[in-house]
This record gives structure tokens, C-alpha cells and sequence, in this order.
């Protein structure tokens, strides 16, 4: 095997004795390579890089920014297959899923390239004669990126580009389970020309790098996306050192399917949202409200579709569902199933742990009907390919279902009622609603995230990102 990949501290290149193996979740034989444990100390020393590399980034021009994230952008793009397959490989999402991932960073980046050149501020007259009022955003400083494993360049494209964009220097952690795209990622960056310190790359345990990051004075900002447990820990610590902070957390997310619904359009909907990426997304639909009048047909031909899906080696040719990302998740989602049941709801179809060629965590996706909202699987996010029919009487219901959830990320109806419609995307509480479409997939240029427990701060992507990673002066001028 390769010598263990090392971690970026302070524009070198730092190796380490501690590493972590990268293993390929369709394939547990198959350990894709090694890479480097950062420790506390390379924490810190990335965190006084990241300092001392602040006001000299902050100054460049926006066409020094915009160079660097447009090369990043345009190597991302070219190498879209050999990163796409790295990520089905380590991550698990089938082969097109990972290409279509590696395209959405490169997308992301060049976008961020763009805002670099459209940075506005105001100026306006004050209410004291012969005084004007300057209003400009300026960045905030050192940026500690937490980013989960379920997209692996995807989350860590859209919180580090807007943090180079606008101005910022970052330390960047990635989940230990995938750190094959984030040093790649980190790679292409360092040679599109960042300046060293501005990025620096600590890959290494939440209990020790993720710590030293939320109490590290030297971070003056913190974005996360994880668990709901972990966000609160961010919080807390971020918030007792009066830290600005960025949670995206977890989601339990309502599909409704009412009785004069399209029947494809709403199996497509409620099949891809709740299946695809071996239903690992914050956006996944595991909760499917559905009206009596519909519940039946809705049931048989969703079965119909996931009995026709082909679970297996995420490169391969034909799958459609890949491997849970690793043991210990496989086992949260059994253990769901269990749960499930011991509360009543049938398990209509699918659940069981499958044998492939290769050693893998592979899991037929799973279909629970006759359940209630007030059933723990339809409470807490299980994070994998398990999702919940809850049958409603009427539309009434079924709004009333889809908002009983202590989260609010994601939340759509499948309806040809343009009435039904319209008042849905009023009063459902979630910061995204999508009609006639997947709870999951959105797009890169409008702002991401949610409500409730989902979410807190501002929002991430698009122009909307600025509202974190910048604060706003306003001077007055005589």
C-alpha cells in the first residue's frame, strides 16, 4: 500500500505515525488507502496558520479569489469520473450518484468564483446634513469546517468556497470515513494557488481535532453539519465563546401523497427521495402521509418499484442502491427495523441484511406501513434505506402529520390541486417544500437548509451564504 496520505498544516504537507484506514463499504476487503491522524497540536498549528494567512487573504482582489476558485472549479470537472468513482468507492453511493456529486462541488466552486466579482455594498445619505453612510460586508476570519461523511465533497465544497470567496482562511475537518475526497479536494485548491495557511486540512477524531476547533480562540467562526447531538455540542461551546456558528443537523422529512395525485410522479418521488444514496440524506423522505383514498395503490406500486431495485457494489454497472456507509451505521438501521416492529408496524417489504460477491454492509431497502406518527421511527432520523407509510384521512391530516416533527428541513406533496398546493408550500414548516418532486435534491445556486431542529443560522449556498461568512461595517463619512 501506498505511504499514508498526510494531513495540511501551514502549507506543508504534515505526516503522522496514527492513521485511519479508508475501507470501501461495498467491498470491506478492499482498503482504498491510509491516511494520516492529525493531533491536537496540528489542530492548533492549523488554526495559527489560518491566522497569521487572515489579512493578507482578506485584502487579495476579487480576481485573485476568483483565479483560485475558478481553476479549482475547472480541475473538479475534468477529473469528474476519477473523483466520482473515489467517492462511490469510499463513500458507497452508486457510481452515478458519486459523478453527479464530483459535478455539483465543481458547480458550487464556479459559482463562488463568480460572487468573488459581484461583492456589493450601499451608500446612503445620512439623516445629519453632509454626512454619507458606507455599508459593506467584510469577512469574519478563521472558519472551522466540520463536514459529515454522506456527501464527501459536495457539503465541504459549499461551506469552503464561500469561505475563500469572501475573504476567509479555513481549517477544515472532514468525517474520518471518507477522507479520500476532502484531501483531493484539498489538493486542487493548494495548486489552483491558495496561499499557505489559507486552507489547512486535520483529519483526525471529533473528540480531539473537532474540539480543539470549537474552543480554539483562534476560530472565529464554526460551520457544521452532523448529527443533532453534535450540533448541540457546537452550540454550546461556540456560544460560551461567543463564536458565530452554522448547524445543519438532521431531518425527518414528510413526503404527502394525496388522492389525486399523479400515481408515477408520486412513486418516483417517494422511491428516489426516501431510496437513493441508501437513503443517507438529511433531505430523505422517510416519512410517506398518505391519504385513504390512494394509500393501497400507493403501497402496491412502491413495492412493485423497490422490488425491482438492484442492491449491490456501488461501481458496478446496474445498481441502484449501494452498501450502508459502514458497520456501525448497518447496525443503528437494523436496530430501527427491530423498533419498528416491537411498536407495531408491519414491515411490508424488504429489511433484510444481503450477501454480494464482495464483503459488504448491504441492506434491502425497507418498507414500513400500518405505523403512527407517534412511533419512534417516525420521531428520530435513521439515516438509511428505511422509510414510513402513515395513512391520513384527508389533506387536513396529512399537513397536520407532516409538520408533528421536531425537525423542519425538507417537506413535499405530490398533488394536481393547485389549491393543495399553494396553501402546502405556506404552511408547511420546513425550509424547503417541493411539489411534484423528491424531498431530496436541490440545487447549488439558492439557499439550503431548514427549521426547528434542523437547522440554525444562517443559510448555506447561493448569495444567501454571505449572511455567515461575512459581518457588516457601516461607516459614516463627513
Amino acid at each position: 500500500m501506498a505511504k499514508p496520505l498526510p494531513n495540511y498544516v501551514a502549507g506543508e504537507w504534515r505526516v503522522a505515525t496514527a492513521t485511519v484506514p479508508n475501507v470501501n463499504p461495498s467491498n470491506t476487503d478492499d482498503v482504498i488507502n491510509e491516511h494520516c491522524f492529525a493531533t491536537v497540536g496540528d489542530t492548533r498549528a492549523a488554526v495559527e496558520a489560518a491566522r497569521s494567512a487572515f489579512p493578507d487573504w482578506a485584502r487579495t482582489t476579487p480576481q485573485q479569489r476568483h483565479d483560485v476558485l475558478r481553476r479549482a472549479s475547472d480541475e473538479i470537472f475534468a477529473r469528474r469520473d476519477e473523483l466520482g468513482r473515489l467517492l462511490a468507492r469510499e463513500e458507497g453511493k452508486t457510481l452515478p450518484e458519486g459523478v453527479g456529486e464530483v459535478g455539483r462541488a465543481g458547480q458550487i466552486f464556479d459559482f463562488f468564483a463568480g460572487e468573488t466579482l459581484r461583492l456589493t455594498g450601499e451608500k446612503l445619505p445620512s439623516v445629519r446634513p453632509g454626512v454619507d453612510v458606507e455599508i459593506t460586508r467584510e469577512p469574519l476570519g478563521v472558519i472551522g469546517v466540520i463536514t459529515p461523511w454522506n456527501f464527501p465533497i459536495a457539503i465541504p465544497a459549499w461551506k469552503i468556497a464561500p469561505a475563500l470567496c469572501y475573504g476567509n482562511t479555513v481549517v477544515f475537518k472532514p468525517a474520518t470515513l471518507v477522507p479520500g475526497c476532502a484531501w483531493e479536494l484539498t489538493d486542487i485548491l493548494v495548486r489552483a494557488g491558495l496561499p499557505e495557511g489559507v486552507l489547512n486540512l486535520v483529519v483526525g477524531r471529533g473528540s480531539e481535532v473537532g474540539e480543539t476547533l470549537l474552543t480554539d480562540p483562534g476560530v472565529d467562526a464554526v460551520t457544521f453539519t452532523g448529527s443533532v447531538d453534535t450540533g448541540g455540542r457546537v452550540a454550546t461551546a461556540c456560544a460560551a465563546r461567543r463564536a458565530k456558528f452554522q448547524l445543519e443537523m438532521g431531518g425527518k422529512n414528510p413526503l404527502v401523497v394525496l388522492d389525486d395525485a399523479d400515481l408515477d410522479t408520486a412513486v418516483e418521488c417517494a422511491v428516489n427521495g426516501a431510496f437513493f444514496s441508501t437513503g443517507q440524506r438529511c433531505t430523505a423522505s422517510s416519512r410517506l402521509v398518505v391519504t385513504e383514498g390512494i394509500h393501497d395503490r400507493f403501497v402496491e406500486a412502491v413495492t412493485r418499484r423497490l422490488e425491482g431495485l438492484v442492491v449491490d457494489d456501488a461501481l458496478k454497472d446496474g445498481t441502484h442502491i449501494g452498501p450502508v456507509v459502514d458497520e456501525s451505521q448497518l447496525a443503528q438501521d437494523l436496530d430501527y427495523l427491530r423498533i419498528g416492529t416491537e411498536e407495531g408496524a408491519v414491515l411490508h417489504f424488504g429489511g433484510e441484511q444481503l450477501a454480494r460477491a464482495t464483503p459488504g454492509h448491504y441492506l434491502q431497502p425497507a418498507l414500513f406501513t400500518e405505523t403512527t406518527s407517534a412511533m419512534r421511527i417516525n420521531r428520530e432520523e435513521i439515516f438509511g434505506p428505511v422509510a414510513s407509510v402513515i395513512r391520513v384521512a384527508d389533506y387536513d391530516e396529512a399537513l397536520h402529520v407532516a409538520n408533528d416533527t421536531s425537525f423542519g428541513l425538507s417537506s413535499g406533496i405530490c398533488t394536481t390541486s393547485l389549491k393543495h398546493a399553494n396553501h402546502y408550500r405556506r404552511n408547511a414548516e420546513a425550509g424547503m417544500v417541493m411539489v411534484n418532486l423528491p424531498t431530496a435534491g436541490v440545487d447549488y445556486h439558492v439557499p439550503f437548509g431548514g427549521r426547528k431542529g434542523s437547522s440554525y443560522g444562517p443559510r448555506e449556498q447561493g448569495r444567501y451564504a454571505a449572511e455567515f461568512y461575512t459581518t457588516v461595517k457601516t461607516a459614516y463619512v463627513a
